[in-house]
């Protein structure tokens, strides 16, 4: 029976070997970047238009509470994690583990 350690996590995704892997990380990726161009989109169409109406209900009712603030900062909420999750996360190596199990052994 293998030790936890010496036993592959599914969270750790070995390092792509293979031409195919490579073109498999790759697709996933631009997937993920193209989701979110359109995640972006919808945000700004969608959001211009709640700021629009409110525009159009503050001029014409003279009730002036900015409410679509609410939605945007919401919504922006998701889509900076989202964005964080395309453009800053790494994944997980070898090494981090490694450094991991080594931190441990210290405690």
């Amino acid at each position: 029976m293998s030790s936890p350690e010496s036993s592959p996590s599914p969270d750790i995704a070995p390092p792509p070997a293979t031409d195919a892997e490579l073109r498999d990380l790759a697709l996933r990726r631009l997937k993920k970047r193209q989701d979110f161009r359109a995640h972006l989109v919808v945000f700004i169409v969608v959001n211009a238009f709640l700021w629009a109406l409110w525009a159009i209900l503050s001029w014409t009712s003279g009730w002036t509470f900015p409410w679509p603030v609410f939605p945007t900062l919401g919504w922006g909420i998701g889509l900076a994690l989202n964005a964080w999750d395309v453009y800053g996360r790494r994944e997980i190596t070898a090494a981090d583990v490694d450094r991991e199990v080594e931190r441990l052994r210290g405690v």
